[in-house]
């Protein structure tokens, strides 16, 4: 089984504004191996009933990534959408294979 490469934006702050507001600088991180899941019926309605979300896919996210996966934008299959929710990590050790993270996505409207 092998996951595809998945584009993580991060925003990095790089100072701030004469008002003293923060500046950000967005950067895009290539994540290979990333397992792309459709989300099931039966979390669709408890995530819409929860969040007033509307998951998409789930990700599951190779072990040994530290990338920040909460609340941000992530590209594949040509389409751009956002993560949602806290990301769900198990013990590296209690799980089989090579992905450990869950991270649900809806798809991203850009304003």
């Amino acid at each position: 089984m092998k996951g595809i490469t998945v584009r993580l934006y991060q925003e990095t702050k790089t100072g701030e504004n004469p008002i003293g507001e923060p500046i950000f600088e967005e950067e895009v991180i290539e994540v290979e191996n990333v397992l792309v899941a459709p989300t099931s019926s039966e979390d669709l309605v408890t995530e819409q009933g929860l969040y007033g979300k509307h998951s998409v896919y789930t990700l599951a996210i190779p072990k040994g990534d530290d990338h920040d996966w909460k609340n941000k934008k992530v590209e594949f299959f040509g389409e751009v959408f956002r993560t949602f929710d806290d990301p769900i990590k198990g013990i590296d050790d209690l799980i089989p294979l090579e992905w450990n993270t869950k991270v649900k996505v809806e798809r991203y409207e850009q304003s």
